[in-house]
């Protein structure tokens, strides 16, 4: 019996629940607004993450995000593997660190920009987006260094004889 897509993502480990939502979330905010206020002349504007100066890191973080994304969604819906299992996690920290720091880089250069323009304020679709993707690379680097690092295993259900003390031997001079 198949199991549904819903099912399959509430079987993902914890970090990788908290990476895809905080890249699904990342990606979702590129839509809301990043910049706004009273332009010259007194014409209220308001832009997301694909309009403005910026639009061409924004619609890079929206893809990165996407990317990130479909490593995981595209196998849970039954297709195939867009990056083999050994490299995954590499690519995923590496996209993730790509998109952190182009947010980094529009929240700098908006910030110089409102700072000229003083009746243009961030907006918090840039903060949410920037959040969303500190910690989906927070969480790549997690997993990327969990890999490495053999899994604890729980108590020993065996119920032989336990093990006895070595015998300790005399090294005195005699």
């Amino acid at each position: 019996m198949r199991k549904g897509f819903l099912q399959k993502v509430q079987e993902l480990e914890l970090e990788e629940k908290i990476l895809n939502g905080a890249s699904l979330v990342a990606l979702i905010c590129v839509f809301f607004p990043w910049v706004g206020g009273e332009w010259l002349g007194g014409k209220t504007i308001t832009y997301n993450g694909f309009g403005f100066f910026t639009s061409f890191m924004g619609l890079a973080i929206f893809v990165f995000h996407l990317t990130i994304l479909s490593v995981t969604i595209v196998p849970l819906l039954g297709g195939p593997e867009i990056i083999k299992r050994g490299r995954k996690d590499l690519f995923r920290f590496v996209t993730a660190v790509i998109a952190s720091i182009l947010t980094i880089c529009v929240w700098s250069v908006l910030t110089k920009f409102t700072f000229e323009f003083s009746r243009l304020d961030i907006h918090f679709g840039l903060y949410i987006t920037l959040v969303g993707s500190l910690v989906a690379t927070l969480y790549t680097f997690l997993n990327l260094q969990d890999k490495g690092k053999p899994r604890m295993q729980g108590p020993s259900h065996d119920h032989s004889d336990p093990p006895t003390a070595p015998e300790i031997e005399d090294h005195r001079l005699r």
